[in-house]
């Protein structure tokens, strides 16, 4: 038996994510746009040194754990959504987050580096981490070797060329640009892309019901509306503000 060294390997930081559920998380990073959140750098790696270049690049790769699925045990073999949630893969051939080591890899935009009184943050855009995620490392995106010309992406498509279509309600749009004016937020573009991917189970596509995705602090109501959704109405918007 290989003998390795014992080495502990303890969060560098914390993810604070505009999605606090695991339901509505983009399947990929990059897809959703104007979804943001920001790492927040622990001791003893939040000390300015250590990030200082950092924001000559534009992307970074983040190393983290997927923590909501710890508690569900990993699987050998997975049912990708991506093949329609009934074919089963090697889950070292998906990117599911029911893994021996529950190791995830992302690449997220990095969009600055702030220091505050409550510690060192770098702000991210284009993510697909579920709030609180800890966070292993970080590395730079590197372009001219990170993004190999000719590579086969295997059994995973590429995302739809026609989005769905996104309408919204007057009650719901009168409760985005509250939402927007109170906390600066773009709302509306993170509801409309997050849905254009259909966060919809494979196994959910076909029934006819209401959903709730929690985005930020508010819970949005919505349901398919022939291809695409309507956004019924969002929860958690204080109206006299």
């Amino acid at each position: 038996m290989i003998e390795f060294p014992a080495h502990p390997i303890t969060p560098i930081g914390i993810i604070h994510s505009c999605y606090p559920q695991k339901f509505g998380i983009p399947r990929q990073p990059g897809l959703v746009k104007s979804s943001t959140g920001r790492l927040a750098l622990l001791p003893p790696c939040d000390r300015e040194e250590m990030v200082r270049g950092l924001d000559a690049f534009s992307h970074l790769w983040i190393l983290f754990l997927f923590h909501g699925a710890v508690a569900e045990g990993w699987r050998p073999m997975v049912r990708p959504p991506w093949l329609g949630g009934q074919k089963r893969v090697g889950v070292f051939a998906s990117r599911s987050p029911h893994r021996p080591n529950f190791m995830g890899l992302s690449v997220v935009r990095l969009m600055g580096i702030r220091r505050e009184k409550k510690g060192l943050f770098l702000e991210l855009a284009e993510l697909d981490l579920l709030d609180q995620t800890p966070v292993f490392d970080i590395k730079p995106y590197v372009p001219y070797s990170d993004a190999v010309a000719g590579a086969h992406g295997g059994t995973i498509p590429p995302p739809g060329m026609v989005p769905r279509e996104v309408l919204f309600t007057d009650e719901a749009e009168e409760s985005c640009s509250i939402y927007e004016q109170r906390t600066g937020r773009q709302l509306r573009a993170l509801i409309t892309e997050t849905l254009e991917q259909d966060p919809r189970p494979a196994s959910q596509r076909r029934r006819a019901r209401e959903y709730g995705m929690a985005l930020w602090e508010v819970n949005v109501r919505w349901q398919a509306e022939g291809e695409g959704f309507l956004v019924v109405r969002i929860e958690g918007v204080e109206k006299g503000e």
